[in-house]
């Protein structure tokens, strides 16, 4: 195991060391430069290009980038002045951490549930039901259902807060938002998985020999079912630890993806730099941690 884990460290950083190679070179092929857009005399623009180092050679620019990430240094706000990106981002990760954590949660307390009760039920109306409420998480962006949330139970019934994250009853429908399509995801894997499962030869020889349908579902079933939703686990944490970028700009919550979408309108290098090797080792570290827990799921799977 402490074989397989140095691997994958060792593919980590090399995947770091290509993405931030890839982003850097790629934000600065594209036409324009974050000051241009400006109101700023030419003699005013040279003395800030020569400020950030921008006036040097880009591939020197890059060797001196890579030199201070080592060090652990992100760099400085081009934008958000006398702010560091690692102080950005310590401030704004912990309200996108708390809040995606939630809505893991949330996700997985119901998608589980439902995917089984789907399987269990397949062909009935409960089914039917769940998976035209899956398909309808999976298919419509999260910007449309937080502006239909918005909408109906902030403007028209006035129930909760819709505006940052006041109080405990402003968190409900952040959560219900980000955590509706991972969700849905989840509860259809589940149903897939279930499904194909029940069918196997030890699950009907376990019912064979008289055991209860709890134990049938939560002993023997359910432990495959979820390798799939483990996989999927990595991903969708990342994703959500860091933030729906989109969801924080519409409940106006100061997390972290809020400024990496004010990054990339501002052409910030340096934080969209950050923010992106950031989500970039959170995705990394996650997909490590669902390679580990395969083994804890399913002891007939080994690392090599």
């Amino acid at each position: 195991m402490a074989k397989f884990i140095i691997k994958r460290v060792l593919a980590a950083v090399f995947t770091l060391f290509v993405v931030c190679t890839l982003t850097f070179f790629l934000m600065n092929m594209i036409p324009g430069g974050p000051f241009l857009s400006e109101k700023t005399s030419a003699r005013t623009l040279e003395i800030v290009n020569e400020k950030y180092g921008l006036d040097k050679p880009l591939f020197e620019q890059y060797l001196n980038y890579m030199g201070r990430l080592l060090k652990g240094d992100l760099g400085v706000s081009f934008k958000k002045q006398g702010f560091t990106v690692n102080q950005i981002i310590a401030k704004s990760f912990p309200v996108s951490a708390g809040l995606g954590g939630i809505a893991i949660l949330w996700s997985l307390a119901l998608g589980l549930p439902l995917g089984v009760l789907a399987a269990m039920r397949r062909n009935h109306v409960s089914d039917r039901i769940v998976m035209f409420v899956c398909t309808l998480g999976i298919s419509v962006p999260s910007f449309v259902i937080g502006g239909t949330l918005m909408y109906f139970i902030v403007e028209q019934l006035g129930l909760v807060s819709g505006i940052g994250l006041n109080s405990p009853s402003s968190y409900i429908l952040p959560v219900l938002t980000l955590s509706f399509s991972p969700m849905s995801y989840i509860a259809r894997l589940v149903r897939s998985t279930m499904l194909d499962v029940i069918g196997q030869d030890y699950i009907k020889t376990a019912r064979a020999k008289g055991l209860s349908n709890f134990k049938v579902i939560f002993k023997h079933t359910m432990r495959n079912t979820l390798i799939p939703v483990i996989t999927y686990l990595g991903p969708m944490t990342a994703g959500v630890l860091t933030g729906g970028f989109v969801v924080e700009r519409i409940f106006s919550i100061p997390g972290l993806g809020r400024y990496f979408i004010d990054a990339i309108s501002n052409r910030d290098y340096p934080m969209i730099m950050g923010t992106t090797i950031f989500f970039a080792a959170i995705l990394i570290v996650a997909n490590l941690i669902v390679d580990i827990l395969y083994c804890v799921v399913d002891p007939r799977i080994k690392f090599e």
